[in-house]
């Protein structure tokens, strides 16, 4: 694919890292010349320094022969206005524009739901929008480690450490089927920031992330075998009520997810009185204190000392730390674990935030802007991947594949398609009987399947070639 991005920050960066890894034609501009410089330098793709809502600019980097263009600029009304231009001239390109105002992105999904497009833009990303999915599957899941869900599947991919002393540390992989009868799937292994497909032989270690692909109700099992356990989450602080903390706090309090807070809390949302905000700026709890009048919401710097044992915080099974000051949100919820409360899940900018904020015991970890790329990545993979997910700072990526009728692979085996050490296929949900099941070499591919498969990005793109996803 050509693909053209206007945007050379961060976000921008890592998004065309990923498509240059899979061979693809980037183009990225900017026109800030030390943020060309510096991407220059990393990044073996054209970069060109000029203004990306310019029609020539974009004409001369080849816009015409296109397939998408993904304005990721700091401004939101360049990049949906580079969008429509483009629609104008070139209809036929992927457009996708990331929005940091709620009121564009939440105007554009309703559009979509009455089946049009606002601005000639196909997607819209939203990054506050992005972060809180990932946090509140992660309370959902009690907060213990990392977890995709596949749709309706009863399979989990769950993200668990081996803990020093625990029954895995020193086990070969071929070995942990001996202790434990529940059906699973180990499908990748992180190690000092490095992600790999594990092997039989490999031996796990003390400080291992494992991604177990097993049923939900097996999780507990897996966990014990880790060294860790599940606990039930029935008090919940909050740091910070800005933007992305009101979302969060929409999320599990109010009456569209009332079934989330009655399962978590186990009584009904207008007489819980166990989720705590905290925000040290008048305004944003004043305005809290309105919105949720089921939540106890202080207006204090949760750090001053005495603050928590006065208001017995340190009882409280789980504190989310949200606002947009990353470092410092990596900083209180380590603190808080130190004063007591069991859980923690901090939003951190990247993913090598996330993993400094793990090393300081902090149970999970949300990159914002790499949940960002991620998104933008199964918006650029067609019509036949329905979801992607990156491991380890996108060493590997999880993708849901749709098989096309005229894939070349239907009929065969696993064992005849297998490229070992390139992709992994964990769950395959089979058309005929709707049913997910974790495949053997012997597992027959038909059109309509999905494959649920871990792959190493180097080779995405020649893996979903071959499967016959365009």
């Amino acid at each position: 694919m050509k693909i053209i991005i206007i945007g050379a920050g961060f976000t921008g960066t890592q998004l065309a890292k990923r498509l240059i890894a899979e061979k693809n034609d980037v183009v990225l501009i900017d026109s800030d010349e030390k943020t060309v410089r510096h991407a220059s330098n990393r990044l073996d793709c054209m970069v060109v320094q000029a203004k990306g809502n310019s029609l020539q600019v974009l004409e001369e980097a080849g816009i015409s022969k296109a397939d998408a263009l993904i304005a990721l600029t700091e401004s939101d009304e360049l990049n949906m206005i580079t969008c429509s231009m483009v629609d104008s001239v070139y209809p036929k390109v992927k457009k996708i524009a990331r929005v940091r105002n709620y009121d564009y992105y939440a105007d554009a999904v309703n559009a979509q739901a009455g089946q049009c497009r606002l601005y000639g833009i196909d997607e819209m990303v939203h990054p506050d929008v992005e972060a809180t999915r990932a946090i509140v599957s992660a309370v959902e899941h009690g907060a213990v480690t990392d977890v995709i869900q596949f749709n309706n599947s009863s399979y989990e991919l769950t993200c668990i450490t081996v803990e020093k002393g625990s029954r895995l540390s020193g086990v070969a992989v071929q070995n942990i089927r001996k202790m434990t009868s529940k059906k699973f799937l180990l499908a990748f292994l992180e190690r000092e920031t490095k992600a790999t497909l594990p092997i039989g032989s490999t031996v796990l270690e003390a400080g291992d992330r494992i991604g177990i692909l097993t049923e939900k109700n097996n999780l507990s099992e897996f966990f014990e075998l880790c060294g860790s356990k599940m606990i039930e989450l029935k008090k919940i602080i909050l740091v910070g009520a800005g933007r992305i903390g009101t979302i969060i706090a929409e999320q599990l309090i109010q009456k569209k997810s009332q079934n989330v807070i009655e399962k978590l809390f186990g009584i009904r949302k207008k007489n819980n009185q166990r989720f705590v905000i905290v925000d040290n700026d008048d305004n944003r709890a004043k305005i809290a204190s309105e919105k949720f009048p089921e939540a106890i919401v202080y207006n204090f710097d949760i750090t001053e000392e005495g603050f928590i044992e006065e208001e017995s915080l340190q009882n409280y099974d789980l504190v989310i730390t949200a606002t947009n000051n990353h470092e410092l949100n990596m900083v209180t919820a380590a603190y808080l674990k130190n004063m007591g409360i069991s859980k923690t899940i901090c939003l951190v900018a990247n993913e090598s935030y996330a993993a400094i904020a793990r090393k300081l015991d902090i149970d999970v970890a949300i990159p914002i802007k790499n949940a960002v790329v991620d998104t933008i990545m199964s918006h650029l993979r067609g019509s036949g991947v329905s979801a992607v997910h990156s491991v380890s700072d996108g060493n590997l990526e999880i993708a849901e594949v749709e098989i096309p009728v005229n894939s070349k692979i239907t009929g065969k085996p696993l064992r005849e398609i297998a490229v070992p050490g390139a992709f992994l296929a964990m769950l395959i949900h089979k058309a005929q009987t709707e049913a997910y099941i974790i495949p053997d070499g012997n597992t027959t591919i038909d059109a309509g399947d999905k494959i649920i498969m871990i792959i190493e990005c180097e080779q995405s793109r020649q893996i979903l070639e071959m499967l016959g996803v365009t």
